[in-house]
């Protein structure tokens, strides 16, 4: 006689009782409390489940934190990298090489420019062709995402001085970094915001052309080098 299945499950999956008369199965199909083939039972893998994504969303905010502080340590770093190629070309071509700083819309473009008649990097030479370009022109974002020259609201410069106008190119009326051929440069300061309130600045001193990466903490109020 053919058996036949209600519920649509195999005979494996279901407990089965025989009908009187008439050849049927019957099925039941398994609750909650049943036990999967690993061993673990529907409210146990459930549970599981929901632990996880809640320590997933817990844990969301701090893996974006460390990527934050990550790519504003990593654009300091870049940018002291581009000061310390144009101290390195002074001395290569025994003649002045700047980093100019300017304006982009809401952001700040960088390139390198050479000395081309013996008299240091000019703007307006820069304007006039007379001083070459050595590296084309870069924005910090295009590499660093969520990071931007720039100073916090409330943080004191590198100097211990008010933020003032808040301008985070400190190096002058020319807004130029330049690199004489004895290793001497224009003092300043440069300062890079990132996401999270990640406080940077890259300082150079004038008399060695040392170039140094800083960090603000924000717990003890201070700068402190990296």
């Amino acid at each position: 006689m053919a058996h036949h299945v209600v519920g649509g499950l195999p005979p494996a999956a279901a407990s089965v009782s025989p009908a009187h008369g008439d050849g049927v199965i019957l099925c039941r199909l398994p609750t909650a409390s049943c036990q999967l083939r690993d061993g673990y039972s529907l409210v146990e893998v459930l549970v599981s489940l929901a632990l996880s994504l809640m320590l997933a969303g817990l844990a969301t905010p701090v893996v974006l934190g460390a990527r934050d502080a990550v790519r504003a340590t990593s654009a300091g770093d870049h940018v002291a990298a581009v000061l310390q190629r144009a101290r390195t070309e002074a001395l290569r071509r025994n003649r002045y090489v700047a980093v100019r700083f300017e304006p982009d819309g809401p952001s700040v473009r960088y390139a390198l420019y050479a000395d081309g008649n013996g008299d240091g990097v000019r703007s307006a030479q820069i304007g006039a062709g007379l001083d070459p370009m050595l590296q084309a022109a870069e924005r910090v974002e295009q590499h660093f995402p969520g990071v931007a020259f720039g100073l916090a609201d409330g943080v004191p410069t590198v100097d211990g001085e008010g933020a003032g106008d808040g301008d985070p190119i400190r190096v002058g009326r020319s807004r130029m970094i330049s690199f004489s051929p004895a290793g001497t440069c224009t003092p300043g300061t440069i300062y890079l915001l990132g996401r999270g309130r990640q406080q940077l600045a890259v300082r150079v001193l004038g008399a060695t052309g040392r170039i140094r990466t800083l960090q603000f903490n924000f717990s003890r109020s201070a700068w402190q080098e990296r």
